[in-house]
């Protein structure tokens, strides 16, 4: 069975933008202001998988959205590998991912409606 099948993503709760840094280009958390940017980035986390099997998924996640040309990153985030999209492209990676056999977990409030 394909490992792509058997994995899980979840989307990260807060928007990110590009920073540099001494190590190289990284990702930092934007304030929650209410306001968004089409230049912000969304993070996308495994919870399927830890260690260096996420890091090899992460990158076979990176190349089928660079396949449908939708720029990405994997980057480590609070150390573990995530990827990085711009906000604008993120129901394309949704659709990409989920045509590759990945799930994606979605958040939700536990609130009872009745």
């Amino acid at each position: 069975m394909n490992s792509l099948q058997l994995s899980v993503v979840h989307r990260l709760p807060q928007s990110y933008r590009w920073s540099a840094g001494l190590t190289g280009v990284g990702v930092e958390p934007l304030e929650m202001s209410g306001l968004t940017d089409d230049n912000d980035l969304i993070g996308m986390k495994l919870l399927s998988h830890n260690g260096e099997p996420a890091w090899d998924i992460m990158r076979i996640l990176q190349a089928a959205l660079t396949e449908i040309q939708v720029e990405c990153a994997v980057v480590e985030w609070q150390g573990e590998p995530c990827l990085f999209v711009q906000r604008t492209d993120e129901s394309a990676a949704n659709c990409r991912l989920k045509n590759q056999g990945v799930a994606i977990a979605e958040t939700f409030s536990a609130s009872n409606p009745f």
